[in-house]
C-alpha cells in the first residue's frame, strides 16, 4: 500500500498509509485540521547487487548482427562445397 503525504493547515506534514482506491483525507486524524494531499517524489529506485552482466539477457549477450554474419559465412561455405568449388 502506498504512503501518502498530507499538509495540515498550519503547514506541518504527516504521512498516511492508504490503499490506492481509498478516498484522500479531508481532516487530520490527530488534530482535526483540514489537510491537502501533496504530490511526493516517490520512493526512488534502489539498485542492489553487483550489477548486470551480459549473461543476464535472453540472447546470452550475443549481438544479433554477429550471429547473422557467422550464419551467412557458414551458408556460403556450405554452398561452395556443394557446388564442387574449393578455395
Amino acid at each position: 500500500m502506498p504512503t501518502y503525504e498530507y499538509r495540515r493547515e498550519d503547514g506541518t506534514v504527516f504521512e498516511k498509509i492508504q490503499g490506492m482506491n481509498d478516498e484522500p483525507l479531508k481532516v487530520c486524524p490527530d488534530t482535526g485540521q483540514p489537510v491537502k494531499r501533496m504530490i511526493s517524489g516517490g520512493g526512488g529506485v534502489v539498485y542492489k547487487g553487483t550489477g548486470f552482466y551480459v549473461t543476464d539477457y535472453k540472447n546470452g549477450g550475443k549481438n544479433g548482427s554477429s550471429e547473422s554474419k557467422s550464419e551467412s559465412s557458414a551458408k556460403e561455405s556450405a554452398s561452395a562445397s556443394s557446388n564442387g568449388k574449393s578455395d
